[in-house]
């Protein structure tokens, strides 16, 4: 167990840069990682709630691959998983299923800060669709790009304390085009996370969600969805990359590794989506 007075304090090092409103979310949400009632609370609440209701709003889409490739899944330990990006929804699927094979960690998806935590509205989605698992924020603009080297070390220190399951794209945007085969460039801060914390990297593809929600869960009943097709692949090897020093071009090799091995299993997805389309 990490020492709590080492954790990077995110607010400390935003100070100036964070509104008043991204401060007060930051704090609510960081405190629920304090041990005690409130996380323990969080955990129930999705693994039981938002797993729950993921699953009986894409159960009838959704046909799930390879989940004997996963090792188990100790509570003590964090694991980070590695997806391709088309649809907002992706992670929640993922980690949906993953739950239901008895996952027990914390689970986290870093976002983007805008509305997630400038806006009121979007704390309530983050409470409410994902009982608080949006978290770190991520920032746009040159002023607050430190802030993202900041959020990283706080995730970091998550990850390195144990008991976390964190979602993450590395292409770090939606690639949007018409082929889910092909993937954007893989951003480093991924690697960095990989590089520093040395958790077991699962990775997966996923391919058929839809970005309307609505839509989605009403397609699921009605007959007109299409199929979702997800992929779980073995541990991505990283080889004798973690011998090399650290620096940008390992987090950039990490993170390339990463999509490479997303990549090999959206091989695989496209020839089963042959088969059931």
């Amino acid at each position: 167990m990490l020492d709590d007075a080492a954790r990077p304090d995110l607010l400390a090092l935003g100070a100036g840069r964070l509104s008043a409103i991204e401060k007060a979310q930051i704090a609510l949400v960081r405190r629920s990682f304090e041990p005690g009632l409130i996380d323990k609370s969080i955990r129930v609440c999705q693994r039981v709630i938002g797993s729950t209701w993921i699953h009986y709003s894409t159960r009838n889409l959704v046909r799930v691959h390879g989940l004997e490739r996963l090792p188990e899944l100790d509570p003590n330990r964090s694991f980070i998983c590695v997806a391709n990006h088309r649809s907002f929804f992706d992670l929640y699927v993922v980690t949906s299923l993953l739950v239901r094979c008895g996952l027990p960690h914390r689970i986290l998806f870093p976002v983007r800060a805008e509305f997630f935590y400038t806006n009121p509205l979007g704390l309530f989605v983050n409470a409410v669709m994902s009982f608080l698992a949006m978290y770190p924020p991520l920032f746009r603009g040159r002023r607050r790009a430190a802030l993202n080297l900041a959020s990283l070390d706080e995730l970091i220190y998550l990850v390195r304390r144990g008991g976390v399951f964190v979602g993450i794209h590395p292409e770090g945007t939606r690639k949007r085009d018409g082929d889910p085969y092909t993937f954007l460039p893989a951003q480093r801060g991924v690697g960095r996370l990989i590089a520093r914390t040395q958790a077991c990297v699962l990775p997966v593809f996923i391919h058929g969600l839809l970005n309307d929600l609505p839509r989605q869960v009403r397609s699921n009943f009605d007959g007109t969805g299409k199929r979702v097709h997800v992929v779980f692949g073995e541990p991505v090897d990283f080889g004798d990359l973690f011998e090399a020093p650290e620096s940008p071009r390992l987090h950039q090799a990490l993170a390339d590794r990463c999509l490479e091995s997303i990549g090999a299993l959206g091989r695989e997805e496209r020839r089963l989506r042959e088969e059931d389309p």
